[in-house]
């Protein structure tokens, strides 16, 4: 395989043009087995199907699909002020800057002009004459341009410029894999600030009902109906329940820093949109692109294939320095002892040369830079097939757990369904002295399970779904004026 990579390289390299990426193994579909054209429903918020839709182009925006305005205004501030995305935006305005300076240093001849005075001073004697035919020390002014051109017969100057073009079109794709991860962070802190707000909320309902049953525990106790180790026990759950609540709200307030911070703003900046599970809706319908095209839309795909494309170039580069290089040159000027005299008839020079330098002894130097050169290609090539199977992998992994998530949170909500059945039934038996305080405990412990259980499930769904748009590359290339998939 490495021979085979090797002659491509080289072939290319002759020829002054870019190798094609490597060919990696063609699929069909990402998973083992098809995916079922939806998923199972639940009726709660968050719980109805999917549909995948396949083939479907994914929006630009594909946090839309949430169906949230804070969602939207939020992500809007941090794809302007982010100072992640600020830095790669830079990073690509220096690679285009780099390509342009270049282009101008080898592809136009270069022109100079100079303008130079010196005070000239000969002794008659050290020339073996009496007397010089001017008179001594004498100004001497020169005005001369130059023009020099390197042929590029071998293309090292072309094949610089291509690793040049490469560099650009790597930092473009870099800057759209920023913006796409900024996007599934914000979006996936945004329902992690959800899920965290409805689990709160699940455990002050918890607090709420064992509060009310030590209540009842206190009064059958005073009544005498009741052992003072039950309404100690009731009181020790009652304590544990809440102080899960401090645990919740640290990491509901570390979730909104790292938002704030995301957008530009330091941790402590107030105006941040709060988010609730209810207030986001679930995507009916999830995009899914075909396997063919996964490679021309994750954009650390197409970064990969540009740092491929540098490396065929570098190639190039090493290949034609081991050719002779020709460098043409003219100059044209004029010689006087005044500047009034410049341009007189007599005043004017010029000279036109060529040079050509052929490496001849380096030591090994120039064959061992290019054995290196296509060392680095087939690191770039093997790196190209594995960020493509890892790509594959992402989505793969991301549409097996939304298959799962719709059917553990069928199971889930069908537990807290029982459990609060069960914990009523408990609550009302305990008072009415038909079972102990632990039938009571056991059942509001196995409610507080559930519920959080349940919370956590649709909480997954939300976040396998921004998953797995950013697992498809986020739909960069459908952005009104981007033609970038299409090259």
């Amino acid at each position: 395989m490495k021979g085979r990579v090797a002659g491509m390289v080289l072939l290319a390299a002759c020829a002054g043009e870019p190798v094609r990426p490597p060919q990696v193994v063609q699929t069909a579909q990402y998973t083992t087995t098809p995916l079922p054209e939806r998923t199972v429903a639940v009726e709660i918020h968050g719980g109805h199907a999917q549909h995948f839709a396949q083939g479907k182009d994914i929006p630009a925006a594909w946090w839309g699909l949430f169906r949230s305005s804070a969602l939207d205004s939020l992500l809007l501030r941090a794809l302007k002020d982010n100072p992640t995305l600020a830095r790669a935006e830079a990073q690509l305005t220096q690679a285009r800057e780099d390509l342009s300076a270049r282009t101008g240093a080898t592809q136009y001849p270069h022109l100079s002009g100079g303008v130079s005075a010196n005070r000239v001073n000969v002794q008659p004697a050290s020339l073996g004459a009496e007397r010089l035919p001017v008179d001594m020390p004498l100004n001497l002014l020169m005005a001369s341009v130059g023009v020099s051109y390197t042929l590029d017969i071998f293309g090292a100057s072309r094949r610089e410029l291509d690793a040049l073009r490469a560099e650009v079109d790597y930092q473009q794709y870099e800057l759209e894999a920023a913006r796409l991860m900024l996007a599934g962070n914000v979006v996936t802190a945004a329902i992690r600030e959800a899920s965290l707000r409805e689990q709160i909320a699940s455990t002050e309902e918890v607090v709420a009902l064992q509060a009310r049953q030590l209540g009842i525990a206190e009064r059958l106790y005073e009544l005498g109906t009741a052992a003072e180790v039950d309404v100690v026990a009731q009181r020790l759950t009652l304590a544990q329940s809440r102080a899960a609540l401090p645990d919740l709200q640290r990491q509901l307030d570390q979730v909104r820093h790292r938002l704030a911070v995301y957008t530009g703003q330091p941790p402590g900046a107030a105006g941040l949109p709060e988010f609730r599970l209810d207030e986001l809706q679930l995507p009916s319908e999830l995009p899914v692109s075909l396997p063919s095209q996964l490679a021309r839309q994750r954009p650390d795909i197409r970064a990969a294939e540009a740092l491929l494309y540098r490396a065929s170039a570098r190639v190039g580069v090493a290949t034609a320095n081991l050719y002779p290089q020709i460098n043409l040159s003219a100059n044209l000027g004029s010689l006087a002892t005044s500047a009034s005299s410049w341009f007189l008839p007599g005043s004017g020079f010029y000279l036109l040369g060529a040079q050509l330098t052929q490496p001849l002894f380096r030591g090994g130097e120039l064959r061992a830079k290019r054995r290196s050169a296509i060392a680095a290609y087939e690191q770039a090539a093997a790196a190209y097939r594995e960020v493509v199977l890892q790509g594959l992998q992402n989505v793969a992994d991301v549409l097996r757990a939304l298959e799962a998530d719709a059917s553990k949170l069928e199971q889930r909500a069908a537990a807290a369904t029982h459990a609060r059945k069960y914990c009523e039934i408990a609550a009302a038996r305990y008072e009415a002295g038909a079972v102990s305080y632990y039938a009571l405990l056991d059942a509001q412990q196995k409610l507080q399970g559930a519920l959080l259980e349940q919370t956590h499930a649709v909480a997954d769904r939300y976040a396998d779904s921004a998953a797995l748009f950013q697992a498809l590359g986020g739909g960069w290339w459908t952005a009104q004026g981007s033609d970038s998939a299409r090259h």
